[in-house]
């Protein structure tokens, strides 16, 4: 492992009340120890007989460039000795003022005396290279940073609690001990049915490993949302009111909306939080036959906007009849879920005027008025519903928060399924044994005890500098 110390701005760009440089590593204290002044008030600095920092203690005073003596900032500079620290080594934490150009000259200025800059998201693998926190863990500190509602954020902490570990280790101690049995039984193949008996093995996996693991990557088909967001295109024909259902459902002027069809040329998107989901929703271009060529791009990217989206939201116009268009438009978005909006019923007496085909009818439908806001919070509830169902999704459930982990339970899982059908079919305790080693491997992946470093690298390449 990479045994330098490491530097960055840990607190977010622009300007601020305050801003931390964070260092880790070997040389941390001796590198603040080179560029920290104590001032000389009343203030009580908690520095050492040795000259040194007593560890989770506040010491005020000044960062000093020691070749030219010019002061940078006054600062509170905490110093946490290893092993009691985020990475488990020396860590040091300089609180200075939050202005940009401040906070470079102390980061350039920790540099200089020998640390290097921080790769993204190297603090937390430091974290993970070092035993603190695992795999999911390590994830879910990304998760806690990047949280768009109060949802995804209880699911974040849930995660970083190590449940989710927990869970996984416990499987996995199931399928190692099978697989000590089985190995024994290869060793000692003339006592093989008192080392390793077959119906116990396969019930063992059936209630131990296989139930468990459906469990969790049911859990993810049911709550990923909660961390992932959910895609959401508008679509329908030009001047239908896309945009101002857009505005309606954000509550501000996010797309620009006038009577002239066409106006949106390009997708626009924007997040709102409807029951602790993300929902991405995205104004797209009107879909029609045209010959503007501006226009047809952005019909193209309507189209492939909706085949990459979660759910679709089909606007009609209450008060007109359906169009060939809009049937046109119905044939390319009915294969994906899919809330008929039926908008403007300010202009029509009742919603049973609306004359929609039968085949249409088995679609969810709202009756909106975007200029008004009527049926607004009805349709978000099915938006809402679309994906969660009826019932909310209970947050103190294990729920798995990322598409690598489904992958790699669904790979354990099947080969905890091969092991039962080995069994069964009578095969030799060896390819028992290699699909047991196979699942176990697969969990491994999920927890980091045997994951590639390639991915180690795609993994912490997505968190920020300093985190």
């Amino acid at each position: 492992m990479d045994n330098s110390t490491i530097a960055a701005i840990a607190t977010a760009g622009g300007r601020g009340g305050i801003g931390i440089v964070k260092m880790s590593g070997p040389q941390a204290v001796s590198i603040i120890k080179a560029v920290f002044r104590p001032c000389n008030t009343d203030v009580n600095v908690t520095t050492s007989a040795d000259n040194g920092f007593h560890s989770h203690k506040l010491n005020y005073g000044r960062i000093v460039d020691p070749q030219t003596l010019q002061v940078l900032d006054e600062v509170l500079v905490s110093v946490m000795r290893a092993p009691q620290t985020y990475t488990k080594e020396d860590v040091v934490e300089i609180n200075a003022h939050g202005g940009s150009v401040a906070l470079h000259a102390i980061l350039e200025l920790a540099i200089q005396q020998g640390a290097r800059l921080a790769e993204p998201g190297e603090f937390t693998k430091r974290a993970f290279l070092n035993g603190r926190i695992d795999l999911t863990q390590a994830e879910a500190v990304m998760d806690i940073v990047n949280a768009r509602t109060e949802e995804s954020l209880k699911i974040a902490s849930v995660q970083i609690e190590g449940r989710l570990r927990k869970k996984v280790e416990t499987i996995r101690q199931h399928l190692i001990q099978l697989l000590t049995h089985a190995e024994a039984a290869i060793d000692f193949p003339d006592e093989i049915d008192d080392i390793f008996n077959s119906n116990e093995t396969v019930a063992n996996v059936q209630n131990k490993v296989i139930r468990p693991l459906e469990d969790l990557v049911r859990n993810y088909l049911d709550a990923h949302v909660f961390r992932d967001g959910l895609g959401v295109a508008v679509v329908g024909k030009p001047n239908v009111g896309k945009s101002s259902l857009l505005n309606r459902l954000l509550q501000k002027d996010r797309a620009i909306v006038t009577d002239i069809p066409g106006t949106t040329r390009d997708v626009i998107e924007d997040t709102i939080n409807i029951n602790g989901i993300p929902v991405i929703l995205s104004d797209t271009a009107g879909m029609h036959k045209t010959d503007d060529p501006v226009e047809a791009i952005g019909i193209e990217k309507t189209l492939a906007h909706v085949d990459g989206s979660d759910l679709v939201l089909f606007l009609v116009e209450a008060d007109h009849a359906l169009t060939d268009e809009d049937y046109h438009i119905f044939d390319h978005v009915k294969a994906k879920p899919l809330i008929i909006v039926v908008n403007k019923v300010d202009l029509i007496r009742e919603e049973n005027d609306v004359d929609l085909p039968d085949t249409w009818r088995t679609c969810d439908t709202a009756f909106v008025s975007a200029l008004y806001g009527q049926g607004i919070d009805a349709l978000k509830k099915l938006i809402a519903e679309s994906i969660t169902g009826d019932t909310a999704v209970e947050r103190d459930e294990l729920i798995v928060p990322n598409l690598r982990h489904k992958i790699a339970l669904e790979s354990g899982l099947d080969s905890a399924l091969n092991v039962v059908s080995e069994i069964q079919n009578n095969a030799t305790t060896e390819i028992v044994a290699i699909n047991l080693q196979q699942a176990i491997d697969s969990l491994g992946e999920i927890l980091g005890t045997n994951v590639k470093v390639d991915i180690l690298d795609q993994i912490f390449s997505q968190f920020c500098i300093g985190k």
